[in-house]
């Protein structure tokens, strides 16, 4: 029988809450390490976790945040983030659409990530997918000038799906153009899911887009 991960993390709690947030700001929240001041990178449905730790560990002058729903996905991460020394990464647990809006400032993110979002492949509840065009547009509003906002799936109708948002979203411009998209991305890491796809003969989709002024 699978055990299910406790809550609490025995070492440095990388999780933080709203009313940390709202009571300190980021940059207090970082203070521990002074070299992730400059930035913010935001990874949205972090998984695993490989992703994202990779990221941090590579970007150490940059303050990374991963955002999940999952309260067992974070309090993992937040037990293996107490036995390594990646300092400047904190973890969100929530809702990713309330988390961007109501806790980052408007023109402070560098990049955003969102990788293999949920598909939700019947049509009745595609409604609850992530990549629509009002949570485009707040991501809009989240990023700095040039920011740049990274999206991949592997599932083809979603990835129209994604493609039509994408180019119809103002502020937002195509980096990868004339392609609409890339199957590969030299130097990208690749997350545990995308590995196991890939070995099943899954193609990916990848799309990166910055903010332009209007």
């Amino acid at each position: 029988m699978t055990r299910s991960p406790h809550r609490k993390v025995e070492g440095i709690d990388h999780r933080i809450s709203p009313e940390e947030i709202k009571h300190s700001g980021w940059k207090a929240i970082f203070r521990d390490d002074e070299n992730a001041q400059e930035s913010l990178v935001v990874e949205i449905g972090f998984g695993r976790g490989e992703f994202l730790v990779d990221l941090a560990r590579r970007n150490s002058n940059k303050a990374h945040i991963g955002i999940d729903i999952s309260w067992k996905r974070v309090a993992k991460m937040a037990r293996r983030l107490a036995l390594c020394p990646v300092r400047n990464l904190r973890l969100i647990e929530g809702n990713a659409k309330e988390a961007v809006e109501y806790m980052l400032d408007d023109g402070s993110v560098e990049t955003f990530w969102i990788n293999f979002p949920d598909p939700w492949p019947k049509r009745r509840h595609s409604r609850r997918r992530l990549i629509k065009r009002d949570f485009l547009d707040v991501l809009v509003t989240k990023l700095i000038p040039e920011g740049t906002l990274e999206v991949a799936t592997d599932h083809p109708a979603y990835a129209k799906w994604i493609n039509a948002r994408l180019q119809g979203t103002q502020g937002l411009q195509n980096l990868f153009k004339p392609y609409p998209y890339l199957s590969n991305v030299p130097g990208r890491h690749l997350t545990a899911y995308e590995e196991i796809w890939r070995s099943k003969g899954r193609t990916p989709y990848f799309w990166r887009y910055k903010k332009v002024s209007l």
